[in-house]
């Protein structure tokens, strides 16, 4: 028997525990609570290789000292665990700025940027993070965003152009996520233009997560860059499947970075992440996507080739209730379609 694939590197998103929570939603999960419940999931002797971080109190201080760095790195490795991508606190609430605002609000956002590229740098001198990226958004809104589209395209693009300077300066890449909630990123189209705009390949790179991906498809918050017909009916899987195609097209040059994640194809919120993707269970009745099928066509090119073009992929779970997550059976259903994926379209080395 063949020996199973062992890459892309498995990994589990902590942020869910943070996203959405606090305030007048359920209360915050522990940065420890998640790492263990992670450590803890096994499918048939497989486990999870590592996690991605978020970058903001109640977790991991941005703000971080070495001490603070190292303690970390001790609890993700003693679980056996390594530490992939890192999500920088861009946003207003938590110290960032808007990518299209005031010069002081942008250059709050560089600033979030270089402080998650230090740690970031930091753990991979302590030969815990052995790949992985800074995550960003334009931290801004649809409706913003909407006051003047050419202008603020300009302006994101520009504070982009620094924060990839700094990138650089750290030996780091930027994956910009495609999340409609954020202005400028909120359609396929308006995401690729600021690639573009933005010209700096090598560096900045884009993050694809399933369930907000399926969104741009029906142009919840860009309904001029829907794909998927007006009229259209979920049991059609072959004009699904079109429209995943004619997105991934645009959009997989740019992909760096991977979310495993189920969507019901409905938008909801939390928290400051309003009107966005609706994160499912991976058992959801009412998910809309065939998460292994389509998995394939971020992960294999237009010939059905591996396109390899990262290390690990990471499953994302944003706003599950407490009550879901804090259930190891949860982490092991969400291990075991991860595991699928990887067999489905990973490779062996």
């Amino acid at each position: 028997m063949a020996e199973r694939n062992n890459w892309p590197k498995l990994h589990n998103a902590m942020w869910p525990g943070v996203v959405g929570k606090g305030g007048d939603a359920e209360p915050p999960i522990s940065l420890t609570a998640l790492l263990d419940m992670t450590a803890a999931a096994s499918v048939d002797g497989v486990k999870f290789d590592g996690v991605d971080l978020f970058l903001a109190d109640p977790h991991t201080s941005i703000d971080s000292s070495d001490d603070d760095i190292r303690r970390l790195a001790d609890a993700v490795g003693s679980r056996g665990l390594a530490i992939g991508s890192l999500v920088a606190p861009v946003w207003p609430p938590v110290g960032g700025g808007s990518a299209m605002g005031s010069a002081e609000e942008r250059e709050r956002f560089v600033s979030m940027v270089e402080k998650a590229c230090r740690i970031g740098k930091q753990l991979r001198d302590l030969g815990l993070r052995p790949y992985g990226l800074v995550r960003i958004d334009s931290a801004t809104g649809v409706h913003e965003y909407a006051q003047d589209p050419a202008a603020n395209m300009k302006l994101i693009a520009q504070t982009f152009g620094k924060a990839c300077d700094v990138a650089e300066a750290y030996g780091e890449r930027l994956a910009a996520e495609g999340e409609i909630c954020w202005g400028g990123m909120h359609g396929w189209k308006s995401m690729v233009e600021l690639l573009e705009t933005v010209g700096r390949p090598k560096t900045l790179g884009f993050q694809a997560d399933m369930a907000h991906t399926l969104l741009y498809t029906l142009g919840y918050n860009a309904p001029d860059e829907r794909i998927l017909p007006e009229s259209f009916n979920w049991d059609d899987r072959e004009v699904f499947e079109a429209a995943l195609k004619e997105l991934t097209h645009a959009l997989r040059p740019w992909t760096i970075d991977f979310h495993v994640a189920q969507n019901d194809a409905t938008v909801k919120g939390s928290g400051t992440h309003d009107k966005t993707g609706r994160h499912c269970t991976v058992d959801d009745p009412n998910g809309k996507l065939e998460i292994v099928h389509d998995a394939g066509y971020w992960l294999r090119d237009e010939s059905g080739a591996l396109t390899k073009a990262f290390k690990h992929i990471c499953w994302d779970g944003c706003m599950f209730p407490n009550e879901t997550m804090t259930r190891q059976q949860t982490w092991n259903d969400i291990l075991s379609t991860m595991i699928k994926v990887r067999d489905a379209h990973g490779w062996r080395q």
